[in-house]
């Protein structure tokens, strides 16, 4: 069974009513909200994304398209769309690490024997920002991890200004991160997602 069909969290939150056509009968429609673990197909969306949402604020992406279609193809469970009527407005991408700290080579690496979660990428649609969709997906991707069973850490890297963000997802800093990209230097955070057992026992997972 795929991590997917045993989540029932990642399934569509709200269907959409069919409606009927002018000779009464049904005619389809895309789920209105649904979520859902991304494919390199996605890869395009996300990069136009992200693109919008790094490049005006630092001058660049945590992850260029080749990278997004890279960990898209080695750890697709490991990223989760955030779709609207079929388009996509929201998303995460992570691959799994080894160690208990980032370095630079987390930036590129999958380490499929790792059991912390790096989470390389969150962006939001500039058209549904300020609409705390970041906190949801956050929380949705969250819940997801805490039922795989090699998961045991989320971390992260951000700039100073995002650690009120994180912080308010469940996140503590570390400290000072090893990772430099260009002139800019991040915290360090992370988040437990061990200990669990009862809500993995009650959540379908």
């Amino acid at each position: 069974m795929s991590a997917l069909s045993a989540l029932p969290f990642l399934k569509p939150v709200h269907l959409r009513s069919p409606r009927s056509s002018p000779g009464g009968q049904r005619r389809h429609t895309l789920p209105a909200s649904e979520f859902r673990c991304l494919s390199p197909e996605d890869a395009v969306s996300v990069f136009e994304i992200e693109r919008e949402a790094f490049i005006s604020v630092s001058g660049d992406c945590p992850l260029h398209l080749d990278e997004i279609r890279h960990f898209l193809n080695l750890c697709p469970e490991l990223s989760l769309g955030w779709f609207e009527e079929g388009r996509l407005v929201a998303f995460i991408i992570g691959s799994l690490w080894d160690q208990e700290r980032l370095s630079q080579a987390a930036l590129t690496l999958h380490k499929p024997q790792g059991s912390a979660v790096h989470i390389h990428v969150l962006a939001v649609h500039r058209t549904v920002r300020q609409q705390g969709k970041g906190s949801i997906l956050m929380w949705r991707y969250l819940q997801y991890l805490r039922c795989l069973p090699f998961a045991r850490r989320a971390l992260l890297m951000c700039e100073d200004f995002l650690v009120p963000f994180y912080q308010k997802c469940g996140f503590e800093a570390l400290g000072p991160c090893q990772v430099t990209v260009g002139d800019l230097a991040f915290v360090e955070m992370q988040h437990s997602v061990r200990g669990h057992a009862f809500m993995r026992r009650n959540s379908g997972c």
